[in-house]
C-alpha cells in the first residue's frame, strides 16, 4: 500500500509530465483581444487579413470600451486592449495594467447624427440647432452617456452646442455605440449619435450630419498590451495593427490612422 509521502512523489511526478504539453498549449493559444464595438467590421477584417499572412488567428471579444476595461481590472486574460478613448486606457494604466511602453494611439474617427434610411429629417449642426423639434415624440439613440465614450463625446458635443439640456430626459442610453445604432437602424428611435464608422458598417441609417470636430474631445482609439499577457503573437499582432496594410483596412472603414 502506497503511503502519503508515495503519494505525493506521484502527483508531483505526473505533474511535472503534464508541465511541457500545459506550457505547449498555452504557447499556441491565440492572443485575446478586447475591441471597442466599433470596431467590429474593421477589426475582423485586419484580423483576416493577419491570417492570410500569417497563417495565424487572433479571437475577438467587442464591447463597451467602459465594459471590456473593468473586465481586465478584475482579471480577465486579455492579451491586448483596443479602446475607443483614452480614459479608459488611462484607467488601466494608473492601476498598472499594461504592459510598459506598448501603448499606441492608432486611430481616430468622427461623431455623426443618424436617421433611420427612409427617414427625411434634415439638421445643420451648429449651435442652438433645434434637436428636441426634430426628435417629434421619439428619442435620441445614444451609447451609455456617463461611461461609454461614443455616449461620452456626444454628451461634450451637445452640451458645448447648448442643446444638452433640451434632450437630456429624451435620452434612449444604450450598453454600446453598437446598440445605439440598432434602435435607429430598428425605428425605434429617429435619430442617434453613433461614429462615422458605425453609419457605413449600417445600410439601415444614413448621416444626417457630422459634428463638427470642436465640439468635442477629439476621438483618438489607444490600443496596449495588458502587463498579464505572456503571448507572444499579441505583439506581433499589435505591431500588424500600425502597419501600412492594417491602415488601408481601416481607412476603408471610415477610420482615420495615427501611426
Amino acid at each position: 500500500m502506497m503511503n502519503w509521502r508515495g503519494i505525493g512523489l506521484a502527483l508531483g511526478l505526473l505533474a511535472a509530465l503534464a508541465l511541457p504539453g500545459a506550457a505547449a498549449r498555452a504557447a499556441g493559444t491565440p492572443p485575446l483581444v478586447f475591441a471597442a464595438a466599433s470596431l467590429k467590421e474593421a477589426l475582423d477584417a485586419v484580423t483576416a487579413e493577419w491570417a492570410h499572412e500569417t497563417g495565424k488567428t487572433v479571437r475577438i471579444s467587442y464591447a463597451g470600451s467602459s465594459l471590456l476595461a473593468k473586465q481586465i481590472g478584475q482579471g480577465a486574460p486579455a492579451d491586448l486592449f483596443i479602446s475607443a478613448d483614452l480614459d479608459w486606457m488611462d484607467y488601466l494604466d494608473a492601476r498598472h495594467l499594461l504592459k510598459a511602453k506598448s501603448r499606441i494611439d492608432l486611430l481616430g474617427n468622427r461623431l455623426v447624427l443618424v436617421a433611420p434610411k427612409g427617414s427625411a429629417v434634415s439638421l445643420t449642426i451648429a449651435p442652438g440647432v433645434d434637436l428636441a423639434h426634430a426628435l417629434g415624440t421619439g428619442r435620441l439613440a445614444m451609447a451609455d452617456t456617463r461611461a461609454v465614450p461614443a455616449g461620452k463625446y456626444g454628451k461634450a458635443a451637445l452640451e458645448k452646442l447648448g442643446v444638452w439640456a433640451s434632450v437630456e430626459n429624451r435620452i434612449a442610453q444604450a450598453e454600446n455605440v453598437r446598440a445605439a445604432l440598432a434602435f435607429v437602424a430598428r425605428g425605434e428611435a429617429p435619430l442617434g449619435i453613433v461614429y462615422r464608422t458605425d453609419a457605413l458598417a449600417e445600410p439601415a441609417v444614413r448621416i444626417v450630419a457630422v459634428f463638427p470636430e470642436d465640439t468635442h474631445p477629439p476621438i483618438v482609439y489607444p490600443a496596449a498590451l495588458t502587463a498579464a499577457s505572456r503571448n507572444e503573437d499579441a505583439a506581433a499582432f499589435l505591431g500588424f495593427l500600425s502597419s501600412a496594410r492594417a491602415g488601408k483596412i481601416f481607412k476603408a472603414h471610415g477610420f482615420t490612422t495615427l501611426k
